[in-house]
């Protein structure tokens, strides 16, 4: 690539210069935050935009200055909410070049999705699990899928043997760890089942944004845990960048659009680059290697698609 990048680039500086006239990008979570930016970029480099969101109006009313950008509902803790999304995707017949998954929640209060499942758990990666690969036909040769994770994955591993809370005492940031790196997992088996077809998918850190509604259910308590978590990854000589929305969009976009298909896929990226292994005691800096484990992305595979009630083969 002629340009490099950093933790400080937006989405206007890796997209300058660039059409994106012909391409169909399909964001999740249009509504706020990174997913409303990263639709009104690739939607101002002549981009074809469909964006899903729980809130239509919401997301209408956020878009009204990307008026090309077509919306669709989709409710990520509602399997049934899904397969229809899927649905009006595939009656629109609209080949996708990029899905960005975007869309999740954070550190919320336990509880469980319509369909029972942990709503992390459930939210983050059964939901987009289920969707991405109920649109998987509509993925020409050459696109991408885009994962939006997080440096939580540090915290933890996923479990496969209690997914749901259901022998673990909740920890609102555990839990949220552990879709994280459920993320993370999805990429890589998806992307090992797909590479044959031309297809490609990465997970990715946005880096620390405060102004986003990601961080509507922090309690003074967990928002004293984050604070912590800061303090401790700068004493180890790795300090966190607070990020603008523009800036934390800014790898959802070059991982998306900018980066070499061959470089990120089944890897997972921050700061516009391709992460580099975490290193015990150097802070939340560079992926965890539980995360990127071939086999346990497969077994997490096995376990979503028994969960969701539905298997998905790899392309013929």
């Amino acid at each position: 690539m002629s340009k490099s990048f950093g933790p400080e680039s937006t989405t206007d500086d890796l997209l300058d210069g660039r059409d994106l006239t012909g391409l169909h990008a399909f964001v999740t979570g249009v509504s706020s935050g990174l997913g409303l930016e990263t639709a009104r970029a690739l939607a101002a480099r002549g981009a074809r935009i469909t964006g899903a969101a729980r809130n239509l109006d919401k997301a209408r009313e956020a878009l009204s200055r990307s008026p090309g950008v077509k919306l669709v509902a989709l409710d990520l803790a509602s399997l049934r909410s899904v397969r229809t999304c899927a649905d009006a995707l595939h009656a629109d017949g609209a080949p996708i070049d990029v899905v960005i998954a975007n869309a999740g929640v954070m550190a919320c209060p336990q509880g469980k999705t319509v369909d029972g499942f942990e709503t992390q758990f459930g939210t983050n990666h059964l939901g987009h699990f289920l969707l991405i690969n109920r649109i998987a036909p509509l993925l020409r040769q050459g696109s991408r899928v885009v994962m939006v994770s997080s440096v939580a994955h540090h915290f933890t591993d996923f479990d496969l043997d209690d997914p749901n809370f259901e022998r673990t005492p909740y920890q609102e940031f555990i839990s949220y760890g552990r879709s994280k790196t459920a993320n993370i997992l999805f990429a890589v088996e998806f992307d090992r089942r797909h590479k044959s077809a031309g297809v490609r998918a990465a997970a990715l850190h946005p880096g620390a944004i405060a102004e986003t509604e990601l961080v509507r259910h922090l309690t003074p308590a967990l928002a004293a845990q984050v604070e912590a978590s800061i303090k401790e990854s700068a004493e180890r000589g790795a300090p966190i960048l607070l990020k603008t929305i523009p800036q934390g969009a800014a790898t959802s976009v070059w991982a998306a659009v900018v980066a070499s298909a061959d470089d990120v896929g089944g890897q997972y990226c921050e700061d516009c680059d391709v992460a580099g292994a975490a290193v015990d005691g150097g802070g939340f800096v560079g992926v965890r290697r539980h995360a990127l484990d071939a086999d346990r992305a497969k077994a997490l595979w096995a376990l979503s698609e028994q969960m969701v009630g539905e298997q998905f083969s790899s392309p013929a």
